[in-house]
């Protein structure tokens, strides 16, 4: 059955009788005007691998068609997509809807599909089906940290097409850290000509041992029109994340002003760094303008400010910070660290933008228009909803893909927490604590991959998939789930995962180059290490 076949699970599937549609020579798409995007994806994608033509034409002749209907009743992002032996119909609430059901209908094909050429004489038939579909929550998103390693532009772009293949639809694009400052600033030329890049990098968990290779890159501005542009063909909302006030060493180092320490370089270490911002004007006024040129090339609604793990023993010996705590009537470093966020939820506001930090921007007062992400557990979420804050459930220990992935001494990176496939797929971005109306205070979910131990696509591959299909069906699927019945629709998916190249981790171990040491410096026996800095 095709249910069995595509990740993330539809909501209400049925079969159908007959051969189905067999896709020709004369097989030709058909679309309406706010379908023509998806018409033009899922050509260029079937085209490729099938050898075919696949016209896009208008007329009684076309096979397959593509509509956008509001009217249909079927919910935001939601499709309905129609085989039989006559042709195949995609409609959608909005075009976003057509897109998943475009994917969808993609899935219904053989896994060779996915490759990049046609090989062999597959034939191309589209079994009879009737689905009606539509994601459980409106944020299903993903995190990648591309400042502790730098991942190349094309790579970020396959990275958005896997994301689009599991109807995932944010990317939360971490692109500032005290290891690397990643996006072009044209004011502030320094970020990029002195914080893109460090001098060597600390080798696995071994503090104080580093590997002697300068590691850097950064992406022009238009790079990132393209990454955005990109996304956005394929129904994904791009949020940058500029982080402060901590991790911000790579920023101090290319403008010391910035800091609490003067000349310092991008660092070379992984955990949490007590170098931080300073709180005065200048640097407000600094990171505003640097906000300025971001929210000029991200169009998206949320701008995140980071906000976590911000150590604050430096302002506690900073006579300026101390003064501005006095001035603005604060407490003591928490609140002072709200109030240095507030700064830019009143500046997003002005400008229609919102906040969106990790759950430290709870203490000492949350800005009023701020979303939070719960990383810390489920806690602040829960607290976050309850005083009536959006919330984007990521706890560590069911959202982080820099996690290990089984106790075998086999896993090449074992930080954290144990982080299983079934572990995964078993989470509800819903915590139970909450009633009905909190509940919907949360927009829903996302994984995050931090790089610290990921240096490279490859090794991106191997901590992110088939964990990141799991989490895709949480946040798309209806509530109940069952991790048996999932098994087998997943190991077809993992076929389509062979045809486009990803190096997943095997359901069943790492292959051998895949296996310990993939950080050089751990050794059997030291398993159970759990790093100071969590990720975030």
């Amino acid at each position: 059955m095709p249910e069995h076949q595509i990740v993330p699970r539809p909501v209400q599937i049925a079969g159908g009788d007959g051969p189905g549609l067999a896709l020709t020579e004369a097989t030709r798409i058909d679309s309406d005007s706010d379908s023509r995007g998806t018409a033009r994806w899922l050509r260029a994608e079937l085209a490729t691998a099938t050898g075919l033509p696949l016209p896009l034409d208008s007329g009684d002749e076309s096979q397959i068609r593509l509509t956008v209907d509001p009217e249909a009743g079927l919910g935001a992002e939601g499709y309905r997509l129609i085989v039989d032996d006559a042709g195949a119909l995609i409609v959608g609430n909005d075009p976003a809807g057509v897109f998943y059901g475009a994917q969808t209908l993609r899935q219904l094909l053989p896994p060779a599909s996915y490759r990049s050429a046609r090989i062999g004489t597959d034939t191309w038939t589209l079994p009879p089906v009737h689905i009606s579909d539509g994601p459980r929550f409106g944020w299903r998103g993903c995190m990648l940290d591309v400042a502790r390693h730098f991942m190349p532009k094309h790579d970020v772009l396959r990275f958005i097409d896997l994301m689009a293949m599991h109807k995932l639809n944010v990317f939360h694009f971490h692109l500032t850290e005290d290891q690397g400052w990643r996006i072009e600033i044209k004011r502030y030329p320094r970020l990029t000509e002195v914080g893109s890049w460090r001098h060597e990098s600390q080798v696995g968990a071994r503090r104080q041992v580093f590997d002697g290779r300068p590691h850097g890159g950064f992406y022009t501005q238009d790079d990132i029109r393209e990454i955005v542009a990109y996304a956005a063909e394929r129904h994904i909302t791009v949020i940058p994340e500029i982080d402060v006030p901590g991790h911000s060493q790579a920023a101090i180092a290319a403008y010391p002003e910035l800091g609490e320490v003067g000349d310092t370089e991008v660092w070379r270490e992984w955990g949490v760094n007590p170098t931080i911002l300073n709180v005065s004007d200048a640097t407000i006024e600094f990171y505003r303008n640097v906000f300025d040129e971001v929210m000029e090339l991200f169009p998206s609604t949320y701008i995140c400010v980071g906000g976590d793990e911000c150590p604050k023993e430096q302002w506690r010996t900073s006579e300026s910070a101390q003064q501005r705590m006095r001035d603005e009537g604060l407490a003591n470093e928490d609140e002072l660290q709200s109030w240095f966020i507030r700064q830019f939820d009143s500046y997003f506001a002005e400008k229609g933008r919102r906040l969106l930090g990790w759950d430290e921007i709870l203490e000492g007062g949350l800005a009023p228009g701020a979303t939070v992400m719960s990383w810390r557990g489920t806690e602040g979420g829960i607290a976050a909803a309850k005083a009536g804050h959006d919330v984007v459930m990521c706890p560590t220990a069911t959202s982080y893909l820099d996690y290990r992935q089984s106790e075998s001494e086999d896993e090449p990176i074992p930080v954290g927490s144990l982080l299983r496939l079934e572990d995964v797929y078993a989470a509800d971005p819903v915590p139970a604590e909450l009633t009905e109306e909190a509940a919907e205070r949360v927009l829903g979910g996302q994984v995050n991959v931090w790089t610290e131990h990921m240096d490279s696509p490859r090794t991106v591959d191997f901590m992110a998939y088939p964990r990141l299909s799991a989490f895709a069906e949480t946040v798309w699927s209806p509530h109940r789930r069952d991790f048996a019945e999932f098994l087998p629709r997943l190991r077809h998916h993992l076929e389509r995962l062979d045809a486009i190249g990803v190096e997943y981790r095997p359901l069943d171990g790492p292959n051998p180059w895949q296996r310990r040491p993939g950080i050089p410096g751990w050794t059997p026996g030291n398993l159970a290490w759990t790093p100071d800095d969590p990720g975030a």
